[in-house]
């Protein structure tokens, strides 16, 4: 939309309890310059929504939530300053790509910062495009780190614990009472035991899952398919040896692969009908 009159504006405005003591910048006078500057433009304020008492750290205030809910009513959304939307670049970033995909646009009056012109909506694009930039680096950083962790056995890969293990000072360690947990469970499929029967079986057993439920069958598959129980840690392809946090041998761990293969084998092998079946159908047809 063009920087014209007649656009409907949304003014929104915010204090902290930290901020009013600081800045001594009330609500009212927000309000105050926010319609004087929308007047001057020649934008109608269709509505105001104000945040009293609210961090902009958080994008969880009523007033904000009720004014994106609104936005079928509101063309431009005008602040007195950035800070008063947001605080947090991410919140921000993400707040200017909902108001993007909905085509409303933005203007900060003290930061003349305006999408309403080509000036304010190229800088708004470089601003993005930065703020991508920097997320992309870190997220290549935080992996760098995490494979360099991975190859030299060092520490928490950021997922949780597995069932039968616990974290220590960032080191993975053998839970005793778990890990015997999940031998049964091996034991148990490795004599053919079904997925259904296993969480049966543990939850009569009253044996809490790692997250303090019921066990799922997805959960016991998963587990069974995981070579962290023969002492090999994977992450992102990388795997190195843990001799330290094996919990079954090999050939039990490879018994139930081949079992759980058959299974599935099994399941997609269509059923082939007997002749003797086929001429019993026909003779009572």
């Amino acid at each position: 939309m063009s920087d014209k009159e007649g656009m409907r504006a949304a003014i929104y405005a915010r204090v902290s309890t930290e901020d009013q003591a600081r800045e001594g910048f009330s609500i009212g006078a927000q309000l105050k310059r926010l319609r004087s500057y929308c007047l001057a433009r020649g934008w109608t304020v269709t509505g105001e929504y104000v945040d009293e008492g609210f961090s902009g750290r958080s994008a969880e205030r009523p007033e904000y939530k009720r004014m994106m809910h609104e936005k079928d009513l509101w063309d431009v959304l005008v602040v007195l300053k950035m800070d008063r939307i947001h605080r947090n670049g991410h919140n921000f970033t993400l707040m200017m790509d909902f108001l993007r995909s909905w085509n409303k646009e933005f203007n900060s009056m003290q930061e003349n910062f305006d999408t309403t012109t080509a000036i304010g909506r190229f800088v708004m694009d470089t601003i993005q495009r930065i703020a991508q930039l920097e997320s992309e680096q870190i997220g290549e950083r935080v992996k760098m780190g995490m494979t360099q962790k991975a190859i030299e056995g060092k520490g928490n890969l950021g997922h949780p614990a597995p069932y039968g293990y616990r974290y220590q000072e960032g080191e993975l360690l053998l839970d005793e009472g778990e890990s015997l947990v999940v031998e049964r469970i091996f034991r148990m499929a490795s004599s053919l035991s079904s997925l259904s029967q296993i969480c049966e079986q543990l939850n009569t057993s009253n044996i809490l899952a790692k997250n303090g439920g019921l066990w799922q069958r997805a959960t016991v598959h998963g587990m069974l398919m995981n070579r962290i129980y023969i002492g090999k840690y994977a992450w992102n392809g990388i795997e190195r040896d843990a001799p330290d946090l094996r919990i079954v041998s090999d050939a039990l761990f490879e018994d139930v692969q081949e079992v759980m293969t058959l299974r599935i084998r099994s399941r997609r092998k269509p059923k082939r009908i007997s002749p003797k079946s086929l001429f019993k159908r026909e003779a009572h047809a």
